[in-house]
């Protein structure tokens, strides 16, 4: 019998820890590690810390999922990495799949307004269209984040909305929501559809995920 792990690395939302994926639940064949947020050096490009991440995934052929703005970093990540599956969830996959109000951020640099150094409070989240929309799942995500850095804050905001990537790589995996009002699903194509689900639905949706995922790890 095969007894032999398949390692999987969790990268969390834009400011988020750990904590968001306690609904995420796998059969013990399967060890999963969570990459926390590093503090970005100081005019650190994308691909620079994406390649120090990568550095932080120590099997070869493992599975690499990103979550939001994490979706993001994977997806930079994996040019680094030899793996086994590239899975974002609530993300995408390049920057023609970015709502409207995002790409006018890009624009008039309006993420600069910002008060990072106050914390994202729910207001601005809402108001940059990079949170959730309702009172009740913008409570909810709240409680997750816990990278209160300025200059991470400060880098992650600018590093979202000026996204590059205008051609998706070939082999990412898409699960999202048909109700997340972040990244809209009619801007999004070629994924995997979660019925109901928000842009928060890591924490409220754990066991359909955790099905899906397990779907396409043995596929």
């Amino acid at each position: 019998m095969n007894s032999e792990k398949t390692h999987i690395y969790f990268v969390p939302g834009m400011a988020a820890g750990s904590e968001i994926f306690r609904n995420i639940k796998f059969p013990e064949n399967y060890e999963v590690h969570i990459l926390e947020w590093l503090i970005p050096e100081k005019n650190e490009s994308l691909e620079a810390y994406a390649k120090r991440m990568a550095r932080r995934v120590k099997e070869k052929d493992a599975i690499l999922i990103g979550v939001s703005f994490g979706g993001v970093v994977v997806q930079e990540m994996s040019q680094f990495l030899k793996l086994r599956k590239l899975i974002i969830i609530s993300s995408v996959k390049s920057r023609n799949e970015l709502p409207r109000r995002m790409k006018l951020a890009s624009l008039t640099k309006a993420y600069k307004l910002i008060p990072t150094s106050l914390v994202l409070s729910a207001d601005d989240l809402t108001k940059y269209s990079i949170g959730p929309k309702t009172k009740k799942r913008l409570s909810l995500y709240q409680q997750y984040l816990h990278v209160r850095d300025k200059q991470y804050l400060d880098w992650a905001l600018e590093k979202m909305v000026n996204w590059s990537r205008r051609e998706k790589i070939n082999n990412v995996l898409h699960i999202h929501g048909d109700k997340d009002m972040v990244f809209p699903s009619k801007y999004i194509s070629d994924y995997e559809v979660i019925k109901g689900g928000t842009h928060i639905m890591i924490l409220n949706k754990g066991r359909e995920i955790s099905q899906k995922l397990l779907e396409i790890f043995e596929e």
